[in-house]
């Protein structure tokens, strides 16, 4: 298995342009945001009365593969997840209909990604691994665990 420094490092190798870099800031944070708006979206009716959203579940799942990289990434990512669904959560209490926020942002994000890719000049890295589409928001946490003095 790989470590998470050796994900981060092969992510960063198709990541070096600035103006590539600085539209990841924004989209990257947006299409993982939008996919837990999407998963948010399905409710899974618990004991009649409470209600569970695939979100809970995916970023359940999400966490625990962070945590076997690294348990202080695992933790950040953890209050990002909380995050989102509290973001979510204070969307659908508008009566927006979810699925087409997340949708709007999901799509405008992507255009972004690729337009930053073709600036960049190299194809994006989930088109080799799939796993990249996770480690995306890892690296971006890694930038801002390194300012702040936190061990990956």
């Amino acid at each position: 298995m790989r470590t998470i420094e050796q994900w981060l490092d092969d992510y960063g190798t198709s990541h070096r342009n600035h103006t590539n870099k600085l539209i990841h800031w924004i989209c990257v944070p947006a299409i993982f945001f939008s996919i837990v708006g999407f998963l948010y979206a399905v409710r899974i009716p618990l004991f009649g009365w409470q209600e569970l959203t695939a979100a809970h579940i995916a970023l359940l799942l999400v966490i625990i593969y962070y945590a076997r990289l690294s348990a202080s990434l695992a933790a950040g990512m953890l209050i990002i997840g909380i995050l989102c669904l509290w973001g979510w959560r204070s969307i659908a209490v508008t009566g927006v209909p979810i699925w087409q926020v997340a949708l709007g942002i999901f799509v405008l994000a992507w255009i972004g990604q690729f337009i930053g890719h073709k600036i960049e000049g190299a194809k994006p890295s989930f088109f080799k691994d799939l796993q990249f589409l996770l480690i995306g928001p890892a690296w971006l946490m890694s930038f801002i665990y390194r300012k702040a003095g936190i061990k990956l």
